[in-house]
């Protein structure tokens, strides 16, 4: 069936509202209301093999980090729904680090380290009320590490991965921080 001139703007209308309810921020470096859509990976693959740059210019495998809960965090400096989110995960790091998990954000600002490395030093977040800064590790992503991971629609995206390296939940947007410490708790 051939689409008449008529429909053309019914397609995009459509495709654009589409686009527009993905949670997140989109590559335009927009931002809208963080809503999580969260999905068991349900045969739990293993971890992708990736090595992460992290701010000191030091390699980083993921398989590092096994033996640990690790939540990787995919986020970038601009995203307002990934810094509503960060105290969150400051909270968690500093809650549960001492039994084996970690975050492990990974930035995916196009101009990496420059605008990351301040960002990460100088930043504080309101964590129960204190201002904290980002505690846990910080690495350095880009397309090719995002396409390890499946690709992503937008930011924040998250993967919780457990002990043994199986992926075990996909997070995009924003992080449920009640639904998430129930699924870290279990994994530890």
């Amino acid at each position: 069936m051939k689409a008449s001139y008529r429909s053309v703007p019914l397609i995009l209308a459509l495709a654009i509202s589409a686009a527009a309810a993905l949670p997140g921020c989109n590559s335009l470096k927009g931002s809208s209301k963080p809503a999580a859509k969260s999905a068991d990976t349900g045969s739990h693959p293993a971890e992708p093999e990736v090595t992460f740059k992290d701010l000191q210019g030091k390699d980083m495998a993921l398989d590092s980090l096994k033996g640990k809960v690790v939540l990787v965090n995919f986020w970038a400096t601009w995203c307002d729904p990934c810094r509503a989110e960060i105290p969150d995960l400051i909270e968690f790091q500093n809650k549960y680090s001492a039994k084996g998990f970690t975050v492990l954000g990974v930035a995916m600002d196009e101009e990496g380290k420059s605008v990351v490395e301040p960002f990460v030093q100088k930043e504080q977040f309101d964590v129960q009320g204190q201002k904290l800064t980002m505690d846990y590790p910080i690495v350095l992503g880009d397309d090719d590490i995002a396409a390890k991971f499946g690709g992503m629609l937008g930011y924040p995206t998250s993967w919780l991965i457990s002990r043994d390296g199986k992926m075990m939940k996909h997070i995009i947007g924003g992080v449920s921080a009640d639904q998430l410490e129930k699924e870290i708790q279990a994994l530890l």
